[in-house]
């Protein structure tokens, strides 16, 4: 049963992926019944969560079977609670490449004007190239790119083009695989094939490996760049329980007014 998750996980595409997780959450809670881990966002628990990532970035105990959330969507679900007004006052807000796990909440959410992209995302309403955003300049009071950076041609110019779309005063959360192992962010463009690609860059659809140097590249974009360190905010036992990376960052990214 674990190798045919596995395989299924790693091979279908992710359009696809998508569907077939609705007729899997029906079942999942009964599966995983228990006490031992706990997801904010859809607010159950689970004798353990799934496993997820390629062959060479997998984990253990991370995958919501539910709402499919991982470390990075509990984490930022949390903040947002903790930290924000996203849920209570009046946004224009842009999502790139919407997680499913988020979509239909922030679809319910009264006080956002919500507007989803994708290249093709069937979760997505408008379809473009992240490398020219067929939207206005200075639109969006909060925009969420994640785990997207990785994988576009020019990971600076798609930044930019986020950044001019985000009003003066706007901030977004633009989450990457990250090596904090690597001081500088990997790119080749001579390795194209899929099991290099996932050899160097965790991923075979991944085209750089962003290192700690990531939030210069934020920076460079024209954006100012707060972090939120998981291991600092968090006791040990809620990083455990909700099943959160301690190593990893939220950078918070705003355009200056």
């Amino acid at each position: 049963m674990k190798k045919l998750y596995k395989f299924l996980l790693n091979k279908l595409p992710r359009p696809l992926l998508i569907r077939l997780s609705y007729v899997f959450k029906r079942i999942a809670p009964l599966l995983y019944k228990g006490n031992n881990v706990a997801c904010p966002v859809c607010e159950r628990s689970f004798s353990k969560f799934l496993s997820y990532g390629s062959d060479i970035a997998h984990r253990d105990n991370v995958l919501c079977p539910y709402d499919l959330t991982l470390e990075r969507h509990r984490l930022m679900w949390l903040y947002l609670q903790q930290e924000t007004d996203f849920f209570k006052n009046k946004k224009e807000m842009l999502h790139i490449a919407p997680e499913q796990c988020f979509h239909g909440l922030f679809k319910k959410q009264k006080n956002l004007n919500y507007v989803t992209g994708d290249l093709e995302s069937p979760l997505a309403e408008l379809h473009f190239d992240l490398h020219s955003i067929p939207l206005e300049e200075n639109r969006f009071d909060v925009i969420f790119c994640n785990h997207v950076l990785e994988h576009v041609d020019d990971a600076m110019q798609c930044m930019k083009e986020l950044n001019r779309v985000m009003k003066p005063g706007g901030w977004g959360i633009f989450q990457v695989p990250q090596d904090f192992d690597r001081e500088i962010t990997y790119e080749d463009p001579t390795i194209t094939s899929p099991e290099e690609r996932e050899k160097h860059f965790w991923q075979k659809d991944h085209v750089r490996l962003f290192g700690r140097d990531y939030p210069e590249w934020l920076k460079r974009a024209g954006f100012e760049v707060e972090e939120f360190h998981t291991s600092k905010e968090f006791p040990a036992k809620d990083i455990e329980r909700y099943r959160l990376n301690p190593k990893e960052i939220l950078y918070i990214v705003s355009k200056k007014a």
